[in-house]
């Protein structure tokens, strides 16, 4: 059986270096702000991401669902759409995979 302080102390490790990765954007961020490259990058890596992410859905639900694509294909148009609309991840997550679940129910 593991030792109770032991326990304790790898939990309070495991926290204060969750807790530092988590603060450390937060912290470096007004050094990062005088670099023009980290502005671009801030514009382009989160739709760049959110596409990846979309491709590689498509290809995963495609692989796992025998059968035409096109529940997923609507879905990621509407994802893309919502996020074009509001220009925020959660509507868009949200409204796509509500979407998804309607229509893979319908049709199942």
């Amino acid at each position: 059986m593991i030792d109770w302080q032991y326990a304790v102390w790898a939990i309070l490790g495991m926290g204060a270096v969750t807790l530092a990765l988590r603060a450390l954007p937060f912290l470096a961020a007004p050094w990062l702000r005088r670099y023009p490259v980290i502005a671009r990058l801030g514009h382009f890596l989160p739709p760049a991401i959110m596409t990846l992410l979309l491709l590689d859905t498509l290809r995963g639900s495609s692989a796992a669902n025998p059968g035409p694509v096109w529940q997923e294909l609507l879905a990621e148009t509407i994802a893309l759409g919502l996020q074009w609309r509001w220009r925020r991840p959660l509507p868009s997550i949200l409204g796509a995979t509500l979407a998804y679940v309607i229509l893979r129910n319908m049709t199942a």
